[in-house]
């Protein structure tokens, strides 16, 4: 049976955090005797008080991920929104107190970014963040480093997670568990070789993009919204970052489209997305040893994945 992650050691692993944040902070130059946890869920993000900058640890994550890959996606993370803040892209760059690379500390790999105040009073419209993401994508078609294709997706830790589930029928079970793997063989090579994603899609531009649901990252800062979490950025299809949402928001960005004068969304892709982000979550059952609440957010979208069709008709 699956063992569990116990409060106690979700409180020291929580505590580690913020003890590594702090220590490398103040040997940054930076002044911190109030630290004070703003978010404890994938990451721990702490602002380091009184300096106006936050810190934000990754503390669930896959087992293949080792601090030379963190450092990588971070890096990436970093660079693009700096980017993308020189362009005067409404966005939350990285803090200019400290230098713009990720700090290696304790085990942990961490980014530092600027305290924001947050607008608690203003409710979510994800929808209208849906059209914004259109003018985020434009913005990204320029930016001129290098991402990998699909990273966002993490193939590695797809593959692995269908590997190791077996031993947790208690997360999934083995009728469930064999339609994933199934799966996976249709979208795996997609996934992983660009070549033959643009086979099977010709047309479709590949660009930059924000890697986990634009959507629901945009942050409602006091002076105005701003684009944030780009933690899995990624050279990928724009409907990648829609990937897992409803009609209505897909409408809402081809208006968004429509006004930038971009493509709108292409359907045979969404499917693929669409699938994809399953798989994901499937795979991110793996997590919830670490995250033991994760499972009440993961088991709706698994009960909806067992009523879609096979791989949403990609390999027919």
């Amino acid at each position: 049976m699956t063992t569990f992650l116990t409060p106690q050691q979700r409180a020291d692993r929580t505590s580690a955090a913020v003890g590594a944040a702090v220590a490398a902070g103040r040997g940054l130059g930076l002044t911190v005797t109030e630290p004070r946890v703003l978010h404890d869920v994938f990451s721990v993000v702490v602002h380091l008080a009184p300096s106006p900058v936050v810190a934000r640890v990754p503390t669930v994550l896959p087992r293949h991920d080792d601090l030379t890959t963190i450092a990588r996606r971070q890096q990436d993370e970093l660079d693009v929104t700096r980017w993308l803040a020189d362009q005067g892209v409404p966005v939350i760059a990285p803090s200019p107190l400290v230098p713009r690379e990720p700090v290696q500390r304790d085990g942990f790999s961490m980014t530092f970014w600027p305290f924001v105040e947050e607008d608690r009073g203003k409710e979510p419209d994800y929808v209208a963040n849906a059209e914004s993401v259109a003018c985020l994508h434009a913005a990204l078609r320029a930016y001129p480093g290098r991402l990998r294709f699909l990273s966002a997706a993490d193939p590695e830790f797809i593959a692995d997670s269908l590997t190791r589930l077996d031993r947790h029928p208690d997360l999934l079970g083995p009728a469930e568990l064999d339609r994933a793997r199934r799966e996976w063989k249709v979208l795996e090579p997609l996934t992983r070789s660009r070549s033959a994603f643009e086979a099977r899609f010709p047309g479709i531009e590949l660009q930059p993009v924000h890697g986990d649901s634009p959507p629901a990252n945009i942050f409602h800062a006091v002076d105005g919204d701003l684009y944030a979490d780009f933690e899995l950025v990624t050279l990928g299809p724009v409907e990648w970052d829609l990937a897992a949402l409803g009609p209505e928001h897909q409408a809402a960005y081809n208006r968004g489209a429509r006004r930038n004068g971009t493509r709108p969304l292409d359907e045979d892709v969404l499917a693929f997305v669409n699938a994809l982000a399953m798989l994901r979550v499937i795979a991110a059952l793996t997590l919830v040893p670490q995250l033991p609440e994760l499972m009440g957010h993961l088991k709706p979208a698994v009960d909806h994945w067992q009523t879609t069709p096979f791989a949403a008709g990609v390999g027919s």
